[in-house]
């Protein structure tokens, strides 16, 4: 039986305000060390109570990274935690919680447009040098803040890599095996407000940031419900060993994983192309045109088509060929893969993508 849940309050607006509003007593904010002297401590002060920072964040957070900011939280035991940042920040931020066995509440606050764990019962969390999803419900924040100032200023890498994790998120969730009607609408509207407006956002306008902003959300939602599949469960993998960033991964392998997955979601794939006006009645002619589009946008955004040209000798990925293959087929993401996933599809997918294929 399928359901669908957000628990999650979802504000639109000004962060300071929400924060002032919510007066907590005790606030423990969780942020890496480029939000210090700055957007943390201003918000911080906005609450209007004792405050306490973990600034430790690092891209990838470790499991032993969150186990020492649990620590934290039972020693200070905060009313709030305000996790403030991207994705690796909101992660860091859930598992702290999760992990302390504390009554604090969660206030996720985005500073990137892509990961939409803000409202996610998921929390990517890394050990040994592997990328470890965690899928639980008490992992989602009580509240999320959609506060469009805080990205403005966005470098264009980030606007690139955010943007086609959440282009990713929406295309996964309409095709993934657990999509129902309400995941597809959200999934559907986010993937083309994102199609439509990523080239404008990445080349600054402000208007189209905002729109991406909420679109990554939505398609936060969608895939919380849906679920993902092969691209994420990739992705998973060689960012825990290669550690680039995962939209930078998921805009490689994408278009790879498409032509693994089309003969099980073809009819899925030449919607979305017809969606954002991709001509071509034959359902082959869609997926191929939906699949073009999405590699001109990745050329429009500058970011690698391979590992390659990211910098990555293909021997560094062969050589691990064995232990990737494994991890993917344990990520729970490939669950939820339109097409059950065996490990041909997964050296192919991984051929392509160093170059070899």
């Amino acid at each position: 039986m399928k359901q669908f849940t957000c628990p999650t309050q979802i504000v639109f607006g000004s962060a300071e305000k929400v924060l002032a509003d919510l007066k907590p007593k005790k606030l423990l904010m969780v942020a890496d060390p480029y939000f210090k002297g700055g957007t943390a401590d201003r918000l911080g002060k906005a609450s209007g109570g004792e405050a306490a920072y973990f600034f430790d964040v690092t891209p990838d957070p470790s499991l032993e990274l969150a186990a020492k900011g649990a620590a934290m939280v039972r020693d200070f035991q905060p009313e709030l935690v305000v996790a403030l940042g991207g994705g690796s920040a909101m992660d860091c931020g859930k598992a702290m919680v999760y992990f302390s066995g504390t009554a604090a509440s969660l206030v996720a606050i985005p500073t990137t447009s892509g990961s939409g764990s803000e409202v996610t019962d998921f929390a990517i969390l890394t050990h040994n040098g592997v990328k470890h999803p965690l899928v639980d419900q008490n992992l989602r924040p009580q509240m999320a803040v959609l506060d469009a100032s805080l990205v403005e200023a966005l470098p264009k890498a980030l606007i690139a890599d955010g943007g086609f994790d959440a282009l990713t998120h929406a295309l996964e969730a309409y095709t993934a095996t657990g999509r129902g009607l309400l995941t597809n609408a959200l999934a559907k509207d986010a993937f083309c407000l994102i199609f439509k407006h990523l080239g404008q956002s990445y080349r600054g306008c402000l208007q189209a940031r905002q729109t991406i902003h909420y679109a990554a959300t939505m398609a936060g939602l969608a895939f919380n419900q849906a679920g993902l599949g092969l691209c994420h469960g990739l992705s998973h993998a060689l960012g825990g060993l290669l550690h680039l960033p995962h939209g930078r991964l998921n805009g490689m392998l994408l278009p790879a994983v498409m032509d693994c997955n089309a003969l099980g979601c073809g009819k899925q794939y030449a919607a979305l192309a017809r969606e954002i006006g991709l001509e071509g009645r034959a359902e082959g002619v869609g997926v191929r045109n939906l699949r073009n589009a999405l590699v001109r946008l990745r050329k429009e955004l500058q970011l690698p088509e391979t590992l390659s040209q990211a910098g990555i000798p293909p021997q560094e990925v062969l050589s691990h060929r064995q232990a990737l293959v494994d991890a993917v087929l344990a990520d729970p993401c490939c669950e939820t893969n339109p097409v059950p996933v065996t490990p041909s599809m997964i050296c192919i997918v991984l051929d392509q993508v160093t170059g070899n294929g």
